[in-house]
């Protein structure tokens, strides 16, 4: 690939609606190293109940009023953290935003933070880049939030480097209220022309689509899929375009009004019942060599029938009396369709 082609970095960083996420913010604490068994250490120290439960249903009540599916995307609330050197979780107001707090909702979405770590637990082991994570314990009887690392900033005060993320609506040039009008084939002709290495990344895509139907995520649109752009000191383009990790994965069955969920996003012009013949031709549109394929869904079927079997919540999270249900629900739906997928031949 040309990098020069891909433009000056201002020019490209002007385009990207969080162009200055990652400038802003350097990351000084790991949240690994408050993680003990997948459950937060430190101190929480951010809203209280009333607050989070207020926020989340003004944004269930906003969605309903337009009369729309309640998508995950639209109700789940995002805070801005901070993790401190002593583990104290704080609001990012006057401090750098190194984290995310997602908290439990209401209204039966009080699992959403339960689903999504067993989503993002399941994508490690199907091995996808998947950022720091963990469950922390919540005051006044919530049920767990989930805490992700920031994998857009700087990594510490010696880190020069300039980072971007830039999701495929901005990439496509779409607004944002188009998320869901993407297809998989689309997202890879705007794709190839950008990434530093075109062939890793159609391949990474390509796995995120067959993950995306395993676990039942109706929500992986355009907007929970992106590229992290990376400029090295004194470079005048960007260095490394790649992929973003895995982030916002959920399996959106589980949950009210979404028992019958489809893909966010189609291909091969479907967006339900997808079997192995769709992801094939898939794979043949996007330009993804048939033994790559074939590869790619043997090992995500291979890892996620292993990890259905010993992925877990810790301990502390199984207290909500939904949550063990919840759980065994996750897990069986992504063991059916690895099992499904596997006796599909073509």
């Amino acid at each position: 690939m040309n990098l020069a082609a891909v433009g000056p970095v201002e020019r490209v960083l002007a385009k990207i609606v969080r162009k200055t996420a990652g400038q802003a913010s350097s990351l000084t604490t790991r949240l690994e190293g408050f993680v003990e068994a997948g459950r937060f250490t430190g101190r929480y120290e951010g809203p209280a109940r009333g607050a989070i439960e207020e926020s989340f249903e003004q944004n269930l009540a906003r969605i309903f009023a337009r009369a729309e599916t309640p998508r995950l995307s639209g109700v789940q609330i995002k805070a801005p953290m901070h993790l401190a050197a002593d583990g104290a979780l704080l609001p990012a107001i006057d401090l750098p935003f190194t984290h995310i707090l997602k908290p439990a909702g209401t209204a039966g979405f009080e699992m959403l933070p339960i689903v999504e770590w067993l989503c993002l637990a399941l994508g490690r082991a199907a091995g996808f880049d998947v950022p720091d994570i963990a469950l922390a314990p919540m005051p006044d009887g919530m049920s767990p939030a989930l805490i992700v690392e920031r994998f857009d900033i700087r990594r510490g005060a010696d880190d020069q480097r300039r980072l971007a993320l830039e999701d495929f609506c901005s990439v496509l040039d779409l607004p944002a209220s188009a998320k869901y009008d993407g297809t998989i084939e689309r997202m890879a002709r705007g794709l190839r022309p950008l990434s530093t290495d075109p062939a890793a990344d159609l391949d990474i895509l390509f796995r995120r689509a067959v993950f995306a139907w395993l676990i039942a995520d109706g929500d992986m649109h355009l907007k929970n899929l992106a590229l992290l752009k990376i400029v090295e000191p004194e470079a005048k383009v960007f260095t490394s375009v790649r992929f973003a990790p895995l982030y916002d994965a959920v399996t959106t069955r589980v949950f009210p009004g979404l028992g019958g969920d489809r893909m966010a996003l189609k291909l091969n012009g479907k967006d339900d019942r997808l079997t192995r013949r769709d992801f094939m031709t898939l794979a043949r549109t996007i330009g993804l060599p048939r033994d790559d394929a074939e590869r790619a869904i043997a090992e995500l079927i291979d890892c996620l029938t292993n990890a259905v079997e010993i992925v877990r919540l810790p301990g502390f999270a199984l207290e909500p009396e939904a949550a063990a249900s919840v759980q065994g629900q996750v897990l069986a739906l992504a063991g059916e369709r690895c099992a499904a997928l596997a006796g599909d031949a073509d």
